[in-house]
Parts: C-alpha cells; sequence; structure tokens
C-alpha cells in the first residue's frame, strides 16, 4: 500500500469529522472515503485476527455470524474450514464496506458467503439459531456493545462459540486472571480512540465472562503504524454458550 493511501487513511481516522444523525450515517459516512483502502491499513494495526478465527474455523461447522465483519476479510483467515460452513454472514451497518464483501465472495469463489446491511444488537439470522458469532474490533464502535453481546448470545446454540479480538483497558482493580494496565493506559487510549468514535472499554471482558463460559483468552499489545513508541491493548476471546443462558461469572 502506498504512504498516499496511507496518508488517506490516517485523515479519516484523525481529522476528518465523522457526521451523521444516527449510529449507521456515522458509520457509513466514516468508512465511504477509505472502504478501498481499509484492509491494508488495518492488518497492520488490527492483530490477533488471524488465530481466533482459524480456531474457529477449525473448531466448529453449521452457521457463522460476523458481526461488524466490515469488508469479510476476516473470513480469509478461516482458511479451507471456510467451505465447512453452510451459511455465514457478515452483518454491518456500513454499506460502502459491504459492497467490498462482495467484490471478496466473488473473487473467492465462497456461494456459502452473504453481506447483511443491520443492526449487531438485533439481528436474526434465517436459521434462528447459528454455531458461531465473531466481533472483531467491532464492540468498541457499537454504541450499545452490550445489547451486541446479549444478542449473540441470544442467537448462538447451547455449546456454540463466540469469538471477540478488541481494543481495550483493564479495569483499575481486575479480577486476578486479568491484566491490570496503569493510569496512562487506561486514560490515554479512550481519549485516543474517541475521536473516531471507538471506545475501548474496561468492561468488555468481564462482561463477556458473565455471558460465556471463557476456553480461551489472551491480551497482548499492538503497535501503531508510524507511532513506533506507542503499543494499544487488545484481547482475544474465545468462549462458548452454557446449556444454561445463566451467567457463568459473577462480575
Amino acid at each position: 500500500m502506498s504512504f498516499f493511501n496511507d496518508l488517506k487513511v490516517l485523515y479519516h481516522l484523525l481529522l476528518r469529522p465523522v457526521r451523521g444523525k444516527d449510529h449507521a450515517q456515522r458509520m457509513e459516512n466514516f468508512y465511504a472515503g477509505q472502504a478501498e483502502q481499509y484492509d491494508d491499513f488495518r492488518k497492520r494495526l488490527l492483530q490477533g485476527r488471524e488465530e481466533v478465527y482459524q480456531r474457529l474455523g477449525q473448531a466448529n461447522a453449521g452457521t457463522w455470524v460476523d458481526f461488524g465483519g466490515g469488508t469479510g476479510a476476516n473470513l480469509e483467515f478461516i482458511g479451507p474450514s471456510i467451505n465447512k460452513f453452510q451459511n455465514i454472514y457478515v452483518v454491518d451497518l456500513a454499506e460502502s464496506l459491504l459492497g467490498v464483501v462482495e467484490k471478496r465472495v466473488s473473487k473467492n469463489g465462497w456461494a456459502n458467503v452473504q453481506a447483511v446491511a443491520s443492526d449487531a444488537t438485533r439481528w436474526t439470522p434465517p436459521e434462528g439459531q447459528v454455531d458461531v458469532v465473531t466481533f472483531s474490533y467491532s464492540l468498541t464502535m457499537i454504541p450499545d456493545w452490550f445489547g451486541a453481546i446479549e444478542n449473540a448470545l441470544r442467537i448462538l446454540r447451547p455449546g456454540g462459540s463466540i469469538g471477540v479480538i478488541d481494543f481495550y483497558v483493564s479495569r483499575k482493580y481486575p479480577s486476578e486472571s486479568l491484566a491490570r494496565h496503569g493510569w496512562w493506559t487506561r486514560n490515554f487510549w479512550p481519549l485516543w480512540f474517541s475521536g473516531d468514535n471507538v471506545f475501548p472499554s474496561s468492561d468488555h471482558l468481564p462482561f463477556l465472562e458473565n455471558h460465556f463460559q471463557r476456553l480461551w483468552l489472551q491480551e497482548k499489545r499492538a503497535k501503531v503504524p508510524y507511532m513506533p513508541v506507542l503499543r494499544t491493548p487488545y484481547y482475544q476471546f474465545i468462549g462458548t454458550k452454557c446449556p444454561s443462558t445463566s451467567p457463568v461469572h459473577s462480575v
């Protein structure tokens, strides 16, 4: 990707005002001018996706919903296992990104993949229940992110899998099993991301662990393009829906 294309993306990320009367309009306004350059830039920033999608693809089959799936690039991480799935839905509010999904589907010959313009907090697949739900760097951009997780819980079959990768910050006093970030990290990253309507939360992981049985968790940091000193925290979470939908942990 050329430096000038990077500048275009950075302009949208750092300088261009995000406008719109509702969340759908703001999402489309934010992405419309950078949809074609979206994947090349973000593959250097959005770390941890490949491992989660490969793990879920190898361990599951049936129906998969990728909420906030953007351009559908995440599906390429699944590899040959993508052919095991009867249906895969890429659900997003930004129709400019879904246009890239349709090009990618045609290019790869994915007859089982569909792009869906809808809201992650409410959308129900035609099958009713599904086997896998994923959120890849999308929970931080969904205002009602807890509603999105609860919708995922609703549509997942018992024993189904959820995978989440996203930016976050820890609570000031997290549980002993989770990483603890210092004051600067907990305060800088929410402020830095907020200009793009991205909101790293200290409550993502506790909320996920309260609703799903944890199978695998990694807490890491990623480099930020053109900012070599900075490392932004992110997590990789894979869990399963228990037979009972009651919380499995306390928050």
